[in-house]
């Protein structure tokens, strides 16, 4: 289990660290979109904001993910990103979906393997 996790936890890092720091330094082209996605993406863009924040994000849950510090804390930071990641996939480009899922999956099992900190969460006092 724990190479496993380490196996997952490295390569999530390092799909977060690649993504966000190419739309920094803007290395890699964005692909042609086309339908609804383009013009989801257009107002994702337009908003001005939205885009580099969760970018952001990623950057810095994939240092954490890499380096293995604050992994818990990254776990749930980044769900609400890989849940929106998942549902754009799946109603506007499903080309792409096999990837949000395996990240998904990614996120889950890491949430698994730690479990034992998210525990508190879930006591109900009284």
């Amino acid at each position: 289990m724990k190479i496993a996790t380490l196996i997952i936890r490295t390569l999530m890092g390092a799909i977060f660290l690649c993504t966000s720091i190419s739309y920094f330094v803007l290395s890699n082209p964005e692909p042609v979109s086309t339908g609804d996605f383009k013009a989801f993406q257009v107002g994702l863009i337009a908003s001005t904001y939205l885009m580099p924040l969760a970018k952001t994000v990623e950057f810095l849950c994939g240092l954490s993910f890499v380096s293995g510090k604050f992994t818990t804390l990254a776990n749930i930071i980044i769900f609400p990103v890989i849940i929106n990641i998942l549902l754009i996939n799946y109603f506007l480009n499903p080309h792409d979906l096999p990837i949000a899922i395996a990240v998904f999956a990614g996120n889950v099992f890491l949430i698994y393997s730690h479990w034992h900190n998210y525990e508190g969460l879930f006591k109900m006092n009284g």
